[in-house]
């Protein structure tokens, strides 16, 4: 799952040139309970009645103002007609906020909840922590090149799958790698930082769906020789509408939810660790991961995720070694999280709610009440299994890594590696989130509007600094860069497996769709362009973002996901499970299903988010249903919708099923491609004499080979591909887009090596013991 949060370690910086010096007297350091917690003397929050009076609302220097007393005297004089910030914040209890209302998961209670823009500032400069970014951007763009130069790019395949030719331990850092961006990271700790481990059961459930993806899905895909998801559907359906409505689905859900998200939370964290501008930010970001993206295709994409997935688990076991050693144990960390609230809980006659600022009593527990809890235990087994199962066994950007494994065998064994990794981030994610809340009450639990407001810009809250913080307040000199090199690569890597995925759906699934005839190259060359389209959009969201912020705009884009994804889940378990399922059962179930879940995501635009020291006006016939359950009910409502209409309609014959259906995996009988009539019907593609002749001049033949377009003399061809040259040679020619539905790729061998075979089939055991004891152990 994908769980973005951005955060801010500290105060709020603003626009003006000459920021504004907070007192030595009013700042603030750790809180009480983190002072004592950490054996450390430190400067003390002032209590209400010490405080001055709040700085002015406006955008300027913070209370710029010679006339309120309390003003800093070296600050320019600015008139005062502005109304004080804390006008803003009500003075008696606002009306229904101690009534009946929902409980604390009514509304969409996502991980990446209170998700707000921040445009503070930290002090990661020194020069050390500055060496080790520069050395390690320095090192990415080598390993780029050095994948770019060393792997073949000359066919579709190629570009899209690196050949199929991945090892294991390439596939298990891919997975990883795509998995754990930074919003990734930033929210697992913020939401651990509010509500306790529970979140943590998102990433126990990645194993059992990693050893279905590796067991039993991916030798599906892999027998159908095809290069995305939508063009499964087509294969078993023959159903030109269902493929191209999931392709552009999947590229809507990857450009409003994952690029648009990282995106945020990438900038955002640059501003904050190194003060730089957003838009420069965006720019130096994209332009490092378009280098090697876009030239390098997707053997570049992996060889450096391979990279990043190191740096990632180190910092963060680094990070999680520092933050427990600072609060002393898992023992005292049970001990102070239930004790670690913010000192300032009112202002003026307003006073906040009991609830809003004390940890939950099952914070240490994974399996909550079904009624009060905030993630209820029937959500967590069947809901969050639901939306784990389209995460990663109908989600083209994980897949793909599968695809383009060497056999069975190594996609297996990638599925297991990344299954033990994705044990980690519970341990060092997670609880450095609780812990940076013992550490910092003050600031990561802040529950006073206008307080949260100056410490990181909004007045929703702060958990999503509680990783922000811990970096860096706690770490030293150098360790802090590596820090930062680290949640740069999660971004990186989440990033170029999006465009990766969102590209290889473009290109085959919708432009081979308007141009049939499309060349190979000139497919590859579509493939390029739309990566930097979504370069070009991910530029486009900064300023987006920023007007956008206070509408909480990421918890909107993240309900894309979490009410549009159990259909898809759905049409697929069913196409490979059930052979009795038709195109129209497929369609109109998928369709159905989407209508609902869009019905219930404009129903949380219309009302809002529920938030705990807001009013919410969200009826209690919507926002009443925790968004785990409904999509348990979205899941089945489209399974039932599937299978009714499919009984009403004619069935598929075997003939045309065979390798597609888990049943008929293993058949040696031709498969008639459902399709087949359509692909006949079509052009064959025109000669292009001499598209592929030698460059002439130098500069032209140089750049052929550093776009991979160059003509190779005895390319390493994979099985897909030699089919198509097979029928290429043939009566009847079908061109590129079609290579994957011929004989030669439906019948591509899945064998496995004994010896590796047994290896990874005990080490997917071992690991689903050892999640069930995690599982059973922090129940």
């Amino acid at each position: 799952m994908i769980f973005p949060v951005p955060g801010s370690a500290g105060w709020l910086r603003p626009a003006s040139s000459q920021p504004y010096r907070r007192p030595p007297s009013l700042s603030t350091g750790r809180s009480d309970s983190g002072r004592a917690a950490a054996g450390t003397a430190g400067p003390r929050l002032l209590a209400a009645a010490e405080r001055p009076p709040p700085r002015m609302a406006g955008t300027g220097p913070r209370g710029a103002c010679r006339e309120l007393p309390g003003c800093p005297a070296a600050l320019p004089a600015k008139p005062c007609g502005r109304v004080p910030r804390a006008a803003t914040v009500a003075v008696a209890d606002p009306p229904g906020l101690s009534a009946a209302r929902p409980p604390r998961h009514a509304a969409m209670g996502f991980p990446w909840y209170s998700i707000n823009y921040s445009p503070h500032v930290s002090n990661v400069s020194s020069s050390l922590d500055v060496l080790v970014i520069v050395l390690y951007f320095m090192l990415v763009l080598v390993v780029g090149l050095w994948a770019i130069l060393s792997s073949s790019r000359g066919t579709v395949e190629d570009f899209f799958l690196a050949g199929r030719n991945l090892p294991w331990w390439q596939i298990g850092a891919f997975l990883f790698a795509s998995n754990i961006g930074a919003g990734h990271v930033m929210g697992l700790a913020g939401k651990g930082a509010t509500s306790g481990i529970a979140i943590g059961a998102f990433e126990w459930i990645a194993p059992f769906m990693l050893c279905l993806l590796g067991w039993i899905v991916s030798p599906i895909y892999t027998r159908t020789g095809v290069v995305t998801l939508p063009r499964y559907l087509r294969k078993r359906f023959r159903s030109c509408r269902i493929q191209m409505l999931l392709a552009v689905l999947y590229l809507i859900i990857y450009i409003f939810s994952k690029i648009l998200v990282e995106i945020c939370m990438g900038a955002t964290f640059m501003r904050l660790v190194l003060g730089m501008d957003v838009y420069l930010a965006t720019v130096v970001l994209l332009t490092v991961t378009g280098i090697y993206a876009i030239t390098g295709g997707f053997a570049a994409v992996v060889y450096t995720d391979v990279l990043h997935t190191g740096v990632v688990v180190l910092g963060s076991v680094l990070l999680v070694g520092y933050a427990f050693q600072e609060v002393g144990g898992y023992q005292e960390l049970q001990r102070k999280y239930m004790d670690a609230k913010p000192n300032l809980t009112h202002e003026g006659n307003w006073t906040v709610q009991l609830e809003c600022l004390t940890p939950r009593q099952d914070s240490f527990h994974i399996f909550r009440d079904p009624i009060t809890g905030d993630f209820p235990w029937p959500g967590i087994i069947f809901g969050a299994s639901t939306l784990s199962l389209y995460y990663w066994c109908a989600n083209q950007i994980f897949v793909q890594g599968c695809l383009a494994g060497k056999s069975v065998c190594h996609v297996k064994a990638g599925c297991v590696m990344c299954g033990y990794l994705k044990l980690l981030p519970m341990f060092s994610m997670v609880l450095p989130g609780m812990i940076s809340r013992v550490l910092y009450s003050d600031k990561v639990a802040c529950v006073v509007p206008s307080e949260c407001e100056e410490y990181c810009g909004f007045s929703t809250g702060c958990s999503p600094m509680a990783y922000p913080v811990l970096v860096v307040e706690l770490l030293p000199k150098g360790v802090q860069g590596l820090m930062v090199s680290a949640l740069w690569a999660s971004l990186m890597s989440s990033l170029t497996s999006v465009f990766s995925g969102a590209s290889a759906v473009f290109t085959m699934d919708i432009y081979t769709q308007m141009r049939p005839t499309a060349t190979e190259k000139e497919l590859m060359i579509t493939g390029r362009f739309f990566v930097i389209v979504l370069l070009a959009v991910s530029i486009a969201w900064v300023p987006a973002i920023q007007v956008a912020n206070k509408e909480q705009l990421f918890e909107y884009t993240q309900a894309v996901l979490s009410y549009l994804t159990p259909p898809i889940a759905a049409v697929f378990l069913l196409a490979m499970f059930c052979k009795r399922v038709t195109e129209q059962g497929a369609f109109w179930g998928l369709t159905s299903g989407l209508l609902i879940g869009f019905c219930r995501m404009v129903s949380e635009f219309s009302y809002g988010t529920w938030s705990c020291l807001a009013n919410d006006k969200c009826p209690l016939i919507i926002c009443s249903v925790h968004y785990l359950y409904f999509a348990i009910i979205l899941f089945t409502i489209s399974l039932f919708a599937v299978l009714g209409i499919s009984l009403f309609t004619d069935r598929i014959p075997d003939k045309h099923l065979h390798r597609l259906c888990w049943s008929l995996r293993n058949s040696q009988e031709e498969r008639v491609d459902l399709d087949e009539e359509i692909r006949w019907k079509r052009p064959t593609p025109q000669a292009q004499p001499g598209i592929f002749r030698e460059a002439q001049t130098c500069l032209w033949k140089a750049w052929d080979v550093y776009c991979g377009l160059e003509p190779l003399p005895s390319p390493k061809v994979a099985p897909g591909e030699a089919s198509v040259q097979k029928m290429e040679h043939g009566d009847k020619s079908e061109g590129t887009e079609c290579g994957d539905a011929s004989k030669g790729t439906e019948l591509r061998d899945i064998s496995e090596t004994p010896c590796l075979r047994k290896v990874s089939n005990i080490c997917g055991f071992l690991l689903i013991l050892l999640t069930v004891f995690c599982f059973l152990y922090f129940s």
